[in-house]
């Protein structure tokens, strides 16, 4: 049997290249996630979307980027990981092009399913060779709270980048941006990191396609009862097919050689807490993003650019935060940390479902995105660093793969939930505006009851667990 060598830690002198290069691709991944967001009603307008199914112009792209990020992670352990890593930007920004210039519907949405096969290729590489380059302990908690930085704030920017585009060009215009940068990456990936050790192996290419298969199912079904009723047979051939599905991916993965979501990396309660606290947390997180933006511009009468604009409140002590989490976390610890950003977010979230067609954006929205984006900084760096916690050199791929999957198809399937949730709720004669804004705050309550129940699971599973440790070592003392 052939052992992979480790790969060695990259001087001091090279890190900074290979950061940049890191935390640059994925801040592409992730802006494509939101800077459609500010511009979706201009998205609707112009190919003709219906309600429920402008949520998949979301969906396309995150269940094909979730449902293939473990096959991704195998092919980068197996191919190299900068080998993957280049081929995941080259279809991303090919696919990017694509979604620029659709001129329909289902252009659109078949684009940014392939813009999201990109990214599942792209994504587990970038975690993955970051957390080779960096050893264990604070130096890789400070490169990861950078890399938490670009997911939360880059999330926000896209949101300001997207109104900005929209509103004064066109939303085609933030997709033709990624073609310079990809073009840049990847000729920067070529120069600075050294590829990592090829494996033999396997690619499990049934536990691939079941788990996004499975997904693709599950979603399609929750998505699809809001408009056809959880009687119609559609809807229950297509959810029994999705449980049945990720059903038979467990099965594969404890039977399978060489898994690519090895059923050891939920042996640990601190990664397991940390991977269901994530797809709760991320389901809630898109449900903020997707009715909030529709909040401002259906119901507050703001414009792409003022609705874009309007996330600064949350943007700013994103970052802020997300910058204070190495000292943070030296301080209070990592499991109390994440507490405490779950509670912020929380609150942020539980008063920000109480606005109205009345509300005014100061006293309803500003100060609950505040707490918001308190929370979200704070969360995301210990969330990430808790699932990949004690993981061996062999299966960081894999466990960066899990981390993403949980962060993709946990928007996803939060979406999915909530945009039924949406459309369900109803409350007598009310006007367009009025309806409007009570689904939008119904949607967002739904959000906050997941936001509790992460909350739960990582009380229960990481940091009572942390707590008792620390009072062993204590005695020990």
């Amino acid at each position: 049997m052939n052992r992979p060598a480790a790969t060695p830690v990259a001087p001091l002198s090279g890190r900074m290249p290979v950061l940049t290069i890191i935390l640059v691709s994925y801040l592409m991944i992730v802006l494509d996630i939101s800077i459609v967001i500010t511009g979706l009603p201009k998205i609707q307008e112009g190919l003709q979307f219906s309600h429920v199914g402008l949520s998949w112009v979301q969906n396309a792209y995150t269940l094909a980027f979730g449902g293939l990020l473990l096959l991704g992670a195998r092919a980068g352990d197996i191919l190299g990981r900068r080998r993957m890593f280049t081929a995941g930007l080259a279809l991303f920004t090919v696919a990017s092009l694509a979604v620029g210039v659709a001129q329909s519907a289902a252009w659109l949405i078949a684009a940014r399913a392939l813009q999201g096969i990109g990214a599942a290729i792209l994504a587990p590489s970038t975690l993955a060779l970051l957390t080779t380059h960096f050893r264990e302990g604070p130096e890789r908690m400070r490169a990861l709270a950078y890399y938490a930085a670009i997911a939360g704030a880059g999330a926000s920017l896209g949101l300001v980048l997207g109104g900005v585009v929209a509103d004064w060009l066109s939303w085609r215009v933030g997709f033709f941006i990624n073609l310079p940068i990809g073009i840049a990456l990847m000729l920067g990936a070529r120069r600075y990191i050294a590829e990592t050790q090829r494996r033999s192996g396997e690619f499990d290419a049934a536990g691939a396609l079941s788990s996004t298969l499975g997904m693709s199912a599950l979603v399609y079904g929750i998505v699809r009862s809001a408009t056809s009723g959880w009687t119609d047979p559609f809807t229950v051939a297509s959810l029994a097919t999705g449980i049945a599905l990720l059903a038979f991916l467990v099965f594969n993965e404890w039977r399978a050689d060489q898994p690519i979501m090895p059923l050891r990396l939920f042996a640990s309660r601190e990664r397991a807490g940390a991977y269901s606290a994530r797809v709760l947390y991320l389901g809630a997180m898109m449900g903020f993003w997707f009715f909030t933006t529709q909040f401002l511009q259906g119901v507050l009468g703001f414009g792409p650019f003022a609705a874009g604009a309007a996330f600064l409140p949350t943007t700013l002590p994103n970052f802020a935060a997300a910058m204070m989490v190495p000292r943070l976390t030296r301080w209070l610890g990592n499991a109390r940390l994440l507490a405490a950003g779950l509670v912020s977010t929380l609150i942020g979230m539980a008063w920000l479902s109480q606005v109205s067609a009345d509300s005014t954006y100061l006293a309803g929205v500003v100060l609950p995105m505040i707490l918001i984006g308190i929370g979200q900084g704070a969360v995301l760096a210990p969330l990430t660093a808790a699932g990949v916690a004690g993981v061996a050199s062999e299966d960081a791929g894999a466990a960066s793969g899990v981390v993403n999957v949980a962060h993709q198809l946990g928007g996803s399937l939060g979406l999915g939930i909530l945009v039924v949730i949406f459309d369900a709720a109803a409350a007598g004669s009310l006007g367009a505006r009025e309806l409007l804004a009570h689904r939008i705050a119904t949607a967002l309550l739904a959000g906050s009851a997941m936001l509790a129940l992460a909350l739960v699971m990582v009380v229960v599973l990481i940091v009572r667990p942390a707590w008792r440790g620390a009072a062993r070592t204590c005695d020990a003392l």
